[in-house]
C-alpha cells in the first residue's frame, strides 16, 4: 500500500511539471525573467528585514542572560498558577511574542524536562500552535510597509495573546484530565 501511495504521488509530482511546463511554453511570455524578477524582490525584501531579525534575537538573548525572564517569572508565577496556569510555562509564554525559534527551543526544553505528555508540555505545544510571534509580525509588516503609528495594534495583539495563554491552559485541562 505505502509503495502504491509513492508511485502515485511520483507520477502526480511528474504530471504537474509536464503540465506546467506546457503551460508556459503555451503562452509567448517569458517566463525566466519573470522568475528573476521575482527572486529579485525576494532578495530585496529579505535583506531589508535582517536588521528587525537581528534586532529581535538580540533583545530576546538580553532578556534571557540578564535574569530578566527569570525575575518575571517568578513574579508572576503565584497569580498564574491561581488562574490554572503551571509556572513553569511563564518563561515560554513570555518568550513566544518575541521570538519563534526561542519559543520553539524553549518548547524543546519543556520537552525534555517534562515529557512530551505532560500536561505542561500539552499547554505549550498548543500555545507554539494557536499563537504567532507578536512583536516579530509588527515589526517586519509594520517597517515593510512603512507605518510609523501602530496605534493599539500591538496592546490589542499582546491582550489576546494574554486570554489565548488562558484560553489554551484552560482548553487542555479540559483534554488532559
Amino acid at each position: 500500500m505505502n509503495t502504491l501511495i509513492l508511485y502515485f504521488s511520483n507520477a502526480l509530482l511528474v504530471l504537474i511539471l509536464f503540465l506546467a511546463s506546457a503551460l508556459f511554453l503555451s503562452k509567448k511570455k517569458n517566463y525566466f525573467d519573470i522568475f528573476i524578477d521575482g527572486a529579485r524582490e525576494g532578495v530585496k525584501s529579505s535583506l531589508s528585514l535582517i536588521p528587525a531579525f537581528c534586532a529581535l534575537v538580540i533583545s530576546v538573548r538580553m532578556l534571557e542572560v540578564s535574569g530578566v525572564l527569570g525575575y518575571v517569572s517568578d513574579t508572576l508565577a503565584a497569580p498564574l498558577s491561581c488562574v490554572g496556569i503551571p509556572s513553569e510555562l511563564i518563561p515560554f509564554a513570555v518568550t513566544r511574542p518575541l521570538s519563534g525559534s526561542a519559543s520553539m527551543a524553549m518548547l524543546d526544553g519543556l520537552f525534555d524536562k517534562y515529557g512530551v505528555d505532560s500536561f505542561v508540555s500539552t499547554c505549550a505545544s498548543v500555545i507554539m500552535g494557536s499563537s504567532d510571534t507578536v512583536v516579530y509580525v509588527f515589526s517586519v509588516y509594520f517597517s515593510s510597509v512603512g507605518v510609523k503609528k501602530t496605534r493599539y495594534a500591538v496592546p490589542i495583539a499582546l491582550a489576546v495573546m494574554l486570554f489565548m495563554l488562558f484560553f489554551c491552559c484552560a482548553v487542555c485541562r479540559l483534554l488532559y484530565f
